[in-house]
């Protein structure tokens, strides 16, 4: 999975996209300036190759919200666990109907789905998670996150934990160093790993590994390590889903090697897809190294995050309830 360097597909782009090794495409802030210039562009994607690309964006919520100018301005979900310590059933109700806003208003633009939720619970002290965590509870988190994907699934569209088995105890952001945690694996399997357990048990599609090293665990980080990934995420918890890797063109990527090694490493791990953004050069090397990677099981598992046809963006009842839920939590913002 690649990025697009504008509003429009460029010919070059046309041609990258009809790789054998591009199964997808992340799209970004700078390749949106409103609704429908972003249905022409998802459009003119599916065009560019009979595949039919997965297309995906990061559409969280506050500060992670690539789509803005013509969509909802969306919470934080950390808005949804602050509500949850007064009203546990309103902070569901909010979670489940801005869930299916977001995703209603992702389709309706021809996007497949987004990378959330965030499944990482809120310690106090990472950089880069904050606000984005829905609570400081794993219990709260799995319950908030499967309300929210609730809503997004009524509107036709999957979801993808992120970062497992859980960034929430480090400090470092994996955008510019290698976080490592070194707690044993009992704290985080009683701790980080609850609220992926409990959604893969409601059917979770996909999820994303983190940049994060566990040294007590296992040398690799997580989304280049098989003890993460198959032994653990596809043997004892017996994930069905894809996994797809975060960016390799992060500062904390750089511990598997060059941009081709690192691909050729997570694919090896476990992971079905790759993501490489913001570095057409390493995406050029990434798609010769692996243009030979077939596996059948991870075309099955890739498939079903495709979107769907879901309730309509249009549907009064849905949008009241979305409107009331925004209501709700702007006293959290």
């Amino acid at each position: 999975m690649l990025d697009l360097m504008g509003t429009e597909l460029t010919e070059e782009e046309r041609e990258l996209l009809q790789h054998p090794a591009v199964g997808g495409v992340i799209l970004f802030t700078r390749n949106f300036a409103e609704p429908r210039q972003m249905v022409a562009l998802t459009e003119s994607i599916r065009a560019a190759d009979a595949r039919s690309l997965l297309i995906a964006v990061d559409q969280e919520g506050g500060a992670v919200q690539r789509f803005r100018n013509g969509l909802t301005r969306l919470p934080p979900a950390a808005a949804f666990g602050a509500l949850h310590a007064l009203d546990a059933r309103a902070a569901a109700e909010a979670a489940r109907a801005l869930g299916w806003l977001m995703a209603a208003e992702l389709r309706a633009l021809g996007v497949d789905f987004s990378f959330a939720p965030v499944l990482d619970v809120d310690q106090g002290v990472s950089r880069v998670i904050g606000d984005r965590a829905f609570a400081t509870e794993p219990d709260v988190v799995a319950a908030l996150a499967g309300a929210w994907l609730d809503g997004v699934r009524s509107a036709g569209m999957t979801g993808c934990g992120k970062h497992f088995p859980g960034h929430g105890g480090v400090v470092a952001d994996s955008h510019r160093e290698l976080p490592e945690d070194p707690r044993p694996f009992a704290a985080l399997e009683r701790f980080d790993l609850l609220p992926f357990r409990r959604l893969m048990g409601a059917g979770l599609e996909a999820v994303m590994p983190a940049h994060v090293r566990y040294p007590a665990i296992a040398p690799e980080p997580a989304g280049f390590s098989s003890f993460w990934l198959r032994d653990l995420l596809r043997g004892r918890l017996r994930f069905e889903g894809a996994i797809l890797s975060d960016d390799l063109n992060m500062t904390a990527a750089d511990a598997a090697g060059a941009p081709a090694e690192r691909a050729l490493a997570a694919l090896q791990a476990g992971c079905d897809m790759v993501l490489i953004c913001n570095n057409r050069p390493a995406a050029l090397a990434i798609c010769d190294a692996v243009a030979d990677w077939c596996d059948p099981e991870t075309d099955l598992r890739l498939s079903r995050l495709r979107g769907r046809q879901g309730v309509a963006l249009t549907d009064a009842a849905r949008r009241e309830a979305a409107e009331e839920s925004l209501a709700a939590l702007a006293g959290y913002l």
